[in-house]
């Protein structure tokens, strides 16, 4: 008998509760599926660092869009993802995003690598079912919107790291750009140059933050 301890992340318990049906109605007899479940990032990463200490995951799921972490340190399942690949180097990393945006698709898989791209818009109980089963003997399986992507071969020049990523957050929770040192362990010319370097990325004309802000999110930064 195969047991498979699986940690499924969504802030919509009613799609957790689909992927649970999904995979427990297509499983194969031989397999017993022990599945926990989180709906932010706090609860997901407890349960992440108490995995790697008693019984490790075999498959994490983890959806990007989460409410952070209560000291803003984990923004999203990216930095999850990047978490359980620390914590526990034998798991099969999943992504699934509605977003399916080629510069965040790029991001994603240079930063992560996940062992599974889907996106939501394409998933059907069929796939998830599929690639479920695909992932735990020969991955990695993407999903037609990925594939699709990666066969065009798009090099995206815009690539954020975990530092710019964190100036884009604090950004759009309000904080002011003079107050991020207090958040970012960089001075605040390094802070301006990176965020002269994002509005180039970007293609800000005007140089506000708005403008930075809104083409971030419009490309699935945010």
């Amino acid at each position: 008998m195969q047991h498979i301890n699986i940690l499924m992340v969504d802030d919509h318990p009613i799609i957790i509760e689909g992927y649970q049906n999904t995979l427990m109605a297509t499983k194969h007899d031989d397999q017993t599926l022990l599945i926990d479940t989180a709906n932010d990032c706090d609860s997901a990463n407890d349960l992440l660092q108490k995995s790697a200490n008693e019984k490790p995951y075999d498959i994490c799921f983890f959806d990007i869009s989460l409410p952070s972490s209560s000291d803003g340190a984990i923004t999203s399942g990216e930095d999850l993802a990047k978490i359980a690949r620390k914590l526990l180097p034998n798991a099969k990393v999943i992504i699934l995003t509605m977003f399916n945006e080629s510069y965040r698709i790029h991001n994603i898989i240079k930063d992560i690598s996940p062992d599974g791209f889907l996106i939501k818009s394409d998933l059907t109980s069929s796939e998830l079912a599929e690639a479920f089963q695909h992932i735990l003997n020969s991955p990695p399986y993407y999903s037609s919107t990925v594939n699709n992507f990666l066969k065009k071969s798009v090099t995206s020049d815009i690539y954020i790291d975990d530092i710019n990523r964190k100036i884009l957050h604090l950004l759009s929770q309000g904080i002011k750009t003079r107050s991020l040192k207090e958040y970012i362990d960089l001075s605040m010319s390094a802070i301006e140059k990176r965020k002269k370097q994002m509005k180039l990325l970007f293609s800000v004309s005007d140089g506000k933050d708005e403008s930075l802000l809104k083409e971030a999110r419009e490309k699935g930064f945010l």
